[in-house]
Order: C-alpha cells, then structure tokens, then sequence
C-alpha cells in the first residue's frame, strides 16, 4: 500500500518542477522580441545612429531627440537612464583631465582611460553622493562629435557604460 501511494508522490512533484525551467523559457522569450531603440542623426546634420538599447530596461516606448539651440548641442534621452548630448567640437581630453585635476570643489577619479574616451566619478568632499560620467570622440566622415553624459542627470555605472558605446558611426543592424 505505502508503494503505490509513494510513487504517485514521487510521480507527482516530478511533473509539476518547480517553475526554474519555465520561467527561463519565458525569460528567452520575451528577449527575442525585445525592442531596441535606435536613433538616425541625420536630420540634426550628423552622420551618426544612437542605438539606446532595450524599451523595457530604459522604461519608455520611444526616445526624444531635440536640438539645443543655446548650447549647439543635440541632446537624446529616454527616461531616467538615458540621457546623451552631442556636439560637433575639436576634442581636449588632455585639456578634461587637467579641468578635473584643478577643479577645487570636487575630488574627480578616473575609472576608464582611453585615446578617445574617458570615464570618471565625481564626489564633493563631505558628500557621500557619487557622480558617474563620461567624455568621448567619435570620428566621422571627417568630423568631430564630442559625446557626453547629460550633466544634469544622475547615472549609473551600468548607465554610463551602456550611454558610452550607444553612438555609432554605422546604422546598427
């Protein structure tokens, strides 16, 4: 008697799983159709594409592009974890390392050096609050763009590396 009733146990929890499997298949799923925003440039004269990534991680169905007239800069967010601005300058990154050097208010760090790129963090002195950025060339067709986090928004660092390789000079694929 104790037999049978101890397969139909065993038999039971067996089907039933505990939910691992189904839930990573969901999870394939739902990434096969996640939907990647990406942006074309050239109606702001700029030969570059913003490939912004994932809709659902950046938490909006679309993201804004608009020209700052004041600051000749174009500036393309989406939502609270994407903000970039784009202007065509001669890049000084030399001239950037030294500014934060100097700078007497905040105490800068270098986390990522590269010939066309840097990422720092920036803390003020009695302030446990950290700031993440980045400042990086890019090259195209004979031009200069200068990109740069959005200074007025607070990023993380997975924030600002994703913001750090989004513009591209090739339409993404």
């Amino acid at each position: 008697m104790r037999t049978p009733i101890m397969l139909l146990l065993a038999a039971t929890l067996t089907a039933c799983g505990d939910g691992k499997q189904e839930a990573a298949e969901a999870m394939a799923a739902q990434d096969s159709t996640a939907t990647v925003l990406s942006v074309d440039l050239a109606a702001q004269d700029m030969p570059l594409f913003v490939e912004l990534g994932d809709a659902a991680t950046l938490g909006v169905d679309a993201p804004a592009v608009k020209w700052n007239e004041e600051m000749g800069r174009v500036e393309v967010s989406a939502g609270e974890h994407f903000s970039i601005t784009i202007m065509e300058e001669v890049a000084d990154i030399a001239r950037l390392k030294s500014d934060l050097d100097r700078d007497m208010l905040q105490k800068h760090t270098v986390t990522e050096e590269a010939a066309d790129k840097l990422i720092y963090r920036s803390q003020f002195p009695d302030d446990a609050l950290v700031f993440v950025h980045f400042y990086q060339v890019v090259q195209a067709q004979g031009r200069s763009f200068i990109v740069q986090d959005n200074s007025s928004g607070r990023f993380s660092e997975a924030d600002i590396a994703r913001m750090a390789k989004a513009v591209r000079t090739e339409r993404p694929v």
